[in-house]
């Protein structure tokens, strides 16, 4: 009897495969993505059937696992795989990339990276499951993968006394990368892991910074309610000296520094990319909307994070500056709470809400300037740590979609971004980055405005186009990664349709220079999802083309997964244990 692959992987790890959108963050989420799949993207739609001298039509079924009915004929490197596969499955034969539509040319096409599983490297400093994590690397090159993208954890690499570096399993895995051909976005993650959407597992802080903060409190961002919050050291104190005589600054460019020195053999071509981590989750943000502990859900407003004593310093003195002393006493306190809705609260209501006063304008541009010159005071430690070594430096922006129809826009003036209906928050974000030369990588690419609840007025779709014209007209490069695990087609379509845009005053498109898959784990692998994936890198690397038939390419796909079925499948059980 004849199962499914999703069958016998399960059967083969001892578990059942399951989707993993079924457990996710909110039920808003999930019931958004059971809809989207429902709903074909405008590009997979397209239809088309190619005529054939040889009388075979390209809409049949495969004649054999390594025939094209498209190409015709046996592919060399196809053939070399199945021959490969046939007689050893356990080891398998390096799988030759992916690319028959060619090189991918100057502005045409987006490279395409997968986000590494968050505990790729153990608290033990080892590579965790070395054997599905070669298979995996394996299977995503040979799909036309650019690349994967991979935490560097602060809290593994100099967990035990600072300045004492443990590279470990970091070592091994980007020796990995660079065996299969694979670039690297290495992410200086100097946040927590746990307590943020996605978050699977736990990585504190190094323990001599916890040490730190449990002396000293006010270390950690703080609410009004005085509930401290430990993904990420507060920003008003990056230039003092409290990390046993360090400023966070400085520990963060020390860290750099020696990630440089101990892989500068490996920069500008097997890493090609440094990802600044800037606040929680890895993104230029303050925590303002943490999951940890059920303090927020979606779609709450979020809570204000400037009531620890560092920053509160910082607040009076601009209240003086500005001649209202009294201004700087506290932050707002009519707010509201982390999961109230705009109009719950006076200093976000549309009309006559605090937002939109002189104390408002006063306190909002203190806020967001603050976490703008906490951006710039890393990228330049991290631009001179990386000069001229070849690799390009990003910041990663927050995709903050819920409540942007909303006057207020909320969760965004909560979390730092002071964009409004009368102002927008973007364009210094980019103007900033394209200082220093720095790529902007956006969130929330894959969704759609109708997937999401539209009482709290969320439209992620506007979102990315706010952002992508800020980022044009700052003359700064933007990237995109999708905010949530998705496996279908609608969202595959959404990314597709969002990886290019027509600037004001341009005739022509303009692409992101990358985008990033979340992530690589067992669903990636299944049948379905794996051929959906290959079909979506194709496109991606073809570029968003009227012209091209994309069954076409879907077929050509389906191919090439059944080719390399042993392999994926491998990296799928394996990943499980």
């Amino acid at each position: 009897m004849a199962f499914s692959i999703t069958h016998q992987i399960g059967a083969l790890a001892g578990t059942p495969v399951t989707s993993e959108m079924s457990n996710g963050a909110s039920g808003e989420a999930t019931a958004a993505v059971n809809a989207a799949v429902l709903r074909k993207s405008p590009a997979s739609a397209l239809r088309c059937r190619v005529q054939r001298t040889d009388g075979v039509d390209a809409l049949s079924p495969p004649l054999s696992p390594c025939r094209s009915p498209v190409l015709g004929g046996i592919r060399p490197d196809l053939s070399v795989a199945c021959q490969a596969f046939a007689t050893e499955v356990a080891a398998p034969t390096e799988v030759k990339e992916y690319k028959e539509g060619g090189e991918r040319g100057k502005g045409k096409g987006v490279p395409v990276y997968v986000m590494m599983p968050l505990d790729s490297v153990t608290m033990g400093n080892t590579v965790n499951r070395r054997k599905a994590m070669n298979a995996s690397l394996q299977a995503l090159k040979s799909a036309g993968v650019e690349g994967i993208m991979m935490d560097v954890w602060w809290g593994l690499v100099e967990r035990d006394s600072p300045g004492s570096y443990n590279w470990g399993g970091y070592t091994e895995l980007l020796e990995m990368a660079k065996k299969h051909g694979l670039k690297v976005q290495a992410v200086m993650s100097f946040h927590q892991c746990g307590g943020n959407v996605g978050d699977s597992v736990t990585i504190p802080l190094p323990k001599w910074v916890v040490e730190e903060i449990d002396k000293d409190p006010d270390l950690a961002y703080t609410d009004q309610w005085g509930r401290r919050n430990y993904e990420y050291i507060s920003l008003g104190c990056d230039n003092l000296p409290v990390l046993k005589g360090r400023t966070p600054v400085q520990c963060y460019a020390d860290f750099m520094r020696a990630f440089k020195d101990n892989f500068k053999h490996l920069l500008g071509d097997t890493i090609v990319e440094i990802q600044v981590g800037m606040g929680p989750a890895g993104e230029l943000r303050y925590p303002s909307y943490p999951e940890q502990n059920g303090t927020w859900k979606f779609p709450g407003i979020g809570a204000f994070q400037c009531f620890d004593k560092y920053m509160l310093s910082s607040l009076k003195a601009a209240a003086e500056a500005y001649g209202k002393p009294e201004w700087g006493v506290t932050g707002p306190t009519d707010a509201g709470s982390y999961n109230n809705w705009p109009e719950d609260t006076p200093f976000f209501r549309k009309d006559g809400g605090g937002w939109n006063s002189t104390y408002g304008e006063f306190f909002l541009s203190w806020y967001s300037q603050m976490l703008l010159a906490h951006g710039e005071r890393i990228l330049m430690a991290a631009t001179s740590t990386f000069e001229n070594t070849g690799v390009k430096m990003s910041v990663k922006i927050a995709g903050i979609h819920w409540h942007y129809g909303h006057r207020s826009h909320a969760p965004e003036l909560t979390a730092g971004y002071y964009n409004t209906r009368f102002r927008d928050g973007y364009l210094p974000i980019a103007q900033m980055l394209a200082r220093h030369g720095a790529i902007f990588n956006f969130t929330c690419i894959e969704m759609r405005d109708h997937e999401q609840p539209q009482d709290a007025l969320c439209a992620p779709e506007k979102l990315v186009r706010q952002v992508a014209l800020a980022t044009h007209k700052a003359q700064v490069p933007l990237a995109g990664e999708n905010a949530l695990p998705r496996y279908d087609e609608s969202a595959h379509g959404q990314i597709l349709q969002a990886s290019s845009f027509i600037g004001e005053g341009d005739s022509e498109e303009t692409e992101m220079c990358a985008f990033t898959y979340l992530r690589m784990n067992p669903h990636l692998f299944e049948a379905e999802n794996w051929r959906r994936f290959v079909a979506f890198v194709k496109k991606m690397k073809e570029g968003k083309n009227p012209d091209k038939c994309w069954e076409q390419l879907e077929r050509e796909a389906e191919h090439f997964v059944h080719v390399t079925q042993p392999l994926v499948q491998e990296a799928a059980v394996a990943l499980m244990h």
